[in-house]
C-alpha cells in the first residue's frame, strides 16, 4: 500500500513537473510538422509551408498545445511569403482521438513588399477590395500579423484579421492622383480596412491623417476619413487637379494654405467616382486670382490680380451641394479691405451673402455719382442668388458711410448683368459734387414711382450728352417711371424746381418721355421723347442754355441764351438740329486761333475780353455709331458770322472746314444788295468782300488749324445769311 502511495505521489509529482515544464518552457520537435502541413493542405491543396522545428507549450487549463515556429515560408502558386513566426493551437483531445485539427493560425511576417502580400492573400480570397488595393499600390513595405480561424471542415472563417504597418508606399488613385511616402498603421477585416497615423505626399503635397476607413457598401466601396496639412504652396498642376473642379471659373495664380478636412469617397467596381464629400477648415495664407471683370467704375485702383490674405474658410462639398463661409482680408486696390462671405450652391441655384469694409481705398458708384469719403469707413452688405438661367437676384444691397445710406431691394440682373427689374431704391447721401440726394424709387407691378426732395442730375446729364449708351450698360427694363422731385440740381449753380413727368423704357432705351421743370426765375425746361414705329423723336427746350452748353469743354465763358434741340432717330441713325439764341462767348480756343491767324486781332481781343455776342447758332448733324457727320454749323452775330461742316469720329478724329466773315463785310454786303456786281466785287478797286476760310483737323488733343483769306463769299454763305437776315 505504501509502495502504491509512493508511486502515486512520484507520478503525480512527475506530472506536475512535466506539465509545469511544458507550460513554462515547452519542447522543440518536428513530429507534428507533417500533420500540420497535411491539415493546412486540406484547407487549400495548393498551399505549402516550409516549417522548421516547432516549439510546443502546454495550456493545461484549456487542454491545448500552443505551437510556434520561427523563420518559416508560406508558398502558394509560386508566391512566397517569408514569415517571422507562426502560432497555432491544437486540442490535446484531437491528438488522443487521432483527429488532429487546427482551430486558428497566427502569422507574423518579416518586412514584405505590399504588392506581393496582397497578391498572396488573394489566392485565398479574391475579393474586390483586395483587387483594388493591388491595382492601386505600386510599391511599399509592411510588417503584418495575420489571425485566421478555421471551421470544423478546415476552412478559413470570415472573421480573419490582418494588423500591421506599412512604410514608404506609393499609390495611384484615379490615374491623376499619386501618393508617395505613404506610412500608416492598418487593420484589415472582411470588407473593412482601417488606417491610422497616416502620413503621405499627395502629388508632392504633404498630408497627415488620424484615420481612414475603406469598406464595402453593397456594390460600391467607401473611403472615409480625415486629412490635414501644414502650410503648402500649390503649383499650377495641382491647382488644375484639386481647385479647378471645385472653382472652374476662377483663374487662380497662387495659393498657400493649410487645412483640416474630413471626406467621403464612393467608388464603383469599375473605378467610377459615384460620390465625393468633403468638409474642410482652411486657413489661406495667400490666394491670388486674375481679375476678369471691368470694375474701374466701382474700384478705381483695382489691380489685375485680386489677392486674399489670412482668410479662414469653412467648406462643405458633396454631390449637388456646395457651401463655403469665409472671412479675411482682400487686396483689390492699394490697401487691404475686410471681406466676409458665404456661398451656398444646391443643384443649379447659387445663394450668396457678403459684406465688405473699405477703409483706406476709393470706392465709386458711377451712375449715382457717389464717391467714398477718404476719411470714413464704407460698409457694404448684399445677399442674393443665381438661378439656372444665370439670372442674378440681389435680395438686398446696403451701403453705409456715416450719414450716407444707399439701399436697394430685389434687383434682378440678366446673364449679361443688366438690370431687368428692381423693387425699391432708397438714396440718402452727399455725392462727389457735394450735393444732397434724397429720393426713393418703388415698383408697383410694372410701374415705377420716383419721388424725392433732392437729386443731383449733373452726372446724368453728362452721360446723356456725351455717352448716350452708358445707362444702357446697366438698365434693361421695360417699364414706365413716374417722376416727382422737388429739386433737381443741374450743376453747382442752376437747379430746377417741381421736376415732374414720366419716362417709358423699352429694350434698354427711352421710347417715350415727358419731363418738365422750372428755373428759379420761372424759366422752363421741357424734354420729350415720342416713338412712332421705328422713328424716335426727341426734343429739348431750355430757357437757360448755359447749364447744358458749358458742359462742352471747348466752349468757355458761355453766357445767357436759350436752347432748342430736335432729333429723329430711325434704327441706328439719328438726324438732329440744335439751335441756340441770343448768347455770347468769352472763350473759344479754336475760334480765337482762327481770328488771330486771319489778322483779325481786334475781334480776337473782344472774344477774350467781354465776349462776342451771337444772335443765333444752328447746327444740323447726323449720328451713326461713333461717327457724327456735321452737315452745317451756322452762327451769326453783330461781330462775325461763321459757316462750317465736317465730321467727328469719337475719341479719334475731328475734321471741320468753314468760312468766317467779319460783320463789316456783311454790312457792306447788305448795303450793296441792289447790284449783284457790287456785292461780289465792290464799287471801287480793292473794295471787294473779304473773309477767311479755315480747316481744323486732327485727334481731339492735337488739332491743327489752317487759315486762308478769301475775296469772294460762297453762294451758300450768302444764301444762309440772307435767310437769317430775312427772318430777323
Amino acid at each position: 500500500m505504501k509502495v502504491i502511495l509512493k508511486f502515486t505521489i512520484v507520478l503525480f509529482f512527475f506530472l506536475i513537473v512535466s506539465v509545469s515544464y511544458l507550460s513554462l518552457f515547452g519542447i522543440e520537435t518536428d513530429r507534428f510538422n507533417n500533420q500540420i502541413l497535411s491539415k493546412i493542405k486540406k484547407t487549400d491543396e495548393k498551399i505549402d509551408i516550409e516549417l522548421k522545428k516547432i516549439r510546443l507549450v502546454l495550456d493545461p487549463f484549456r487542454f491545448k498545445l500552443n505551437i510556434k515556429t520561427v523563420g518559416s515560408k508560406l508558398k502558394k502558386q509560386n508566391k512566397i511569403i517569408e514569415l517571422e513566426n507562426i502560432k497555432t493551437q491544437i486540442s490535446i483531445k484531437s491528438i488522443i482521438t487521432n483527429q488532429f485539427s487546427i482551430e486558428n493560425l497566427e502569422i507574423s511576417t518579416k518586412s514584405l513588399e505590399i504588392k506581393n502580400l496582397i497578391s498572396f492573400i488573394r489566392t485565398f480570397e479574391n475579393s474586390p477590395e483586395l483587387f483594388i488595393l493591388e491595382k492601386t499600390i505600386n510599391k511599399g513595405y509592411l510588417i503584418a500579423d495575420i489571425k485566421l480561424e478555421f471551421d470544423t471542415n478546415g476552412k478559413i472563417k470570415n472573421n480573419y484579421k490582418i494588423n500591421g504597418f506599412i512604410k514608404d508606399t506609393k499609390l495611384s488613385i484615379l490615374k491623376r492622383y499619386n501618393i508617395q511616402k505613404f506610412n500608416l498603421i492598418f487593420e484589415y477585416q472582411k470588407d473593412n480596412l482601417y488606417l491610422s497615423d497616416i502620413s503621405f505626399l499627395l502629388n508632392d503635397l504633404n498630408f497627415l491623417s488620424k484615420k481612414i476607413l475603406l469598406k464595402k457598401n453593397n456594390n460600391n466601396y467607401l473611403i472615409e476619413g480625415n486629412l490635414n496639412h501644414k502650410l503648402i504652396n500649390v503649383d499650377q498642376k495641382n491647382l488644375d487637379l484639386f481647385i479647378k473642379p471645385i472653382f472652374p471659373k476662377l483663374n487662380i495664380k497662387t495659393i498657400k494654405f493649410s487645412s483640416d478636412s474630413s471626406f467621403l469617397i464612393e467608388i464603383s467596381k469599375k473605378f467610377d467616382l459615384n460620390n465625393f464629400e468633403i468638409k474642410s477648415e482652411v486657413l489661406i495664407d495667400e490666394f491670388s486670382t486674375i481679375n476678369d471683370y471691368d470694375l474701374k467704375d466701382i474700384f478705381p485702383n483695382i489691380k489685375k490680380e485680386i489677392l486674399f490674405l489670412n482668410n479662414k474658410l469653412s467648406i462643405n462639398y458633396k454631390k449637388n451641394y456646395f457651401n463655403i463661409i469665409g472671412k479675411g482680408d482682400v487686396l483689390l486696390q492699394d490697401k487691404n479691405d475686410n471681406l466676409e462671405f458665404s456661398i451656398n450652391k444646391k443643384d443649379d441655384v447659387l445663394n450668396f451673402k457678403s459684406s465688405l469694409k473699405i477703409k483706406d481705398n476709393p470706392f465709386l458708384i458711377d451712375f449715382l455719382n457717389y464717391k467714398k469719403n477718404k476719411k470714413k469707413e464704407t460698409f457694404i452688405q448684399y445677399e442674393g442668388k443665381q438661378n439656372i438661367n444665370n439670372e442674378t437676384l440681389i435680395k438686398k444691397f446696403s451701403l453705409n458711410e456715416g450719414k450716407n445710406k444707399i439701399e436697394l431691394k430685389n434687383i434682378i440682373f440678366n446673364k449679361k448683368f443688366k438690370i431687368i427689374k428692381l423693387d425699391s431704391v432708397k438714396l440718402d447721401y452727399i455725392d462727389k459734387d457735394n450735393q444732397k440726394n434724397l429720393i426713393n424709387l418703388n415698383r408697383k407691378k410694372n410701374l415705377y414711382h420716383l419721388k424725392g426732395s433732392y437729386f443731383n442730375a449733373n452726372k446724368l446729364i453728362n452721360d446723356l450728352l456725351f455717352d448716350e449708351n452708358k445707362n444702357s450698360k446697366i438698365l434693361n427694363i421695360n417699364s414706365r417711371i413716374l417722376i416727382d422731385i422737388n429739386k433737381i440740381q443741374l450743376d453747382n449753380e442752376y437747379y430746377l424746381s417741381s421736376f415732374t413727368g414720366d419716362i417709358f423704357y423699352k429694350n434698354k432705351e427711352v421710347v417715350k418721355a415727358n419731363l418738365n421743370g422750372i428755373f428759379s426765375d420761372n424759366k422752363k425746361l421741357k424734354f420729350t421723347v415720342n416713338t412712332n414705329e421705328d422713328n424716335k423723336i426727341t426734343t429739348l427746350f431750355v430757357d437757360k442754355a448755359e447749364p447744358i452748353v458749358r458742359r462742352y469743354k471747348f466752349i468757355k465763358g458761355f453766357d445767357e441764351g436759350s436752347l432748342d434741340f430736335y432729333s429723329t432717330k430711325k434704327f441706328d441713325e439719328s438726324i438732329s438740329q440744335l439751335k441756340i439764341y441770343d448768347f455770347k462767348l468769352k472763350e473759344l480756343p479754336a475760334l480765337t486761333k482762327i481770328l488771330t491767324l486771319a489778322s483779325l486781332q481786334g475781334i480776337a481781343d473782344i472774344l477774350s475780353g467781354e465776349g462776342i455776342r451771337f444772335d443765333e447758332f444752328e447746327m444740323n448733324f447726323k449720328n451713326k455709331g461713333n461717327l457724327m457727320t456735321i452737315d452745317e454749323i451756322y452762327a451769326i452775330g453783330p461781330a462775325i458770322s461763321i459757316l462750317m461742316e465736317g465730321y467727328v469720329e469719337k475719341n479719334k478724329l475731328i475734321s471741320l472746314r468753314g468760312t468766317l466773315v467779319p460783320a463789316t463785310t456783311i454790312n457792306k454786303f447788305i448795303g450793296s444788295l441792289p447790284v449783284l456786281g457790287k456785292i461780289l466785287v465792290g464799287s471801287k478797286t480793292g473794295e471787294g468782300v473779304f473773309g477767311v476760310s479755315f480747316k481744323i483737323k486732327g485727334p481731339p488733343k492735337k488739332l491743327e488749324t489752317s487759315v486762308n483769306p478769301i475775296k469772294t463769299l460762297t453762294p451758300r454763305f450768302i444764301t444762309r445769311t440772307l435767310e437769317k437776315i430775312k427772318k430777323n
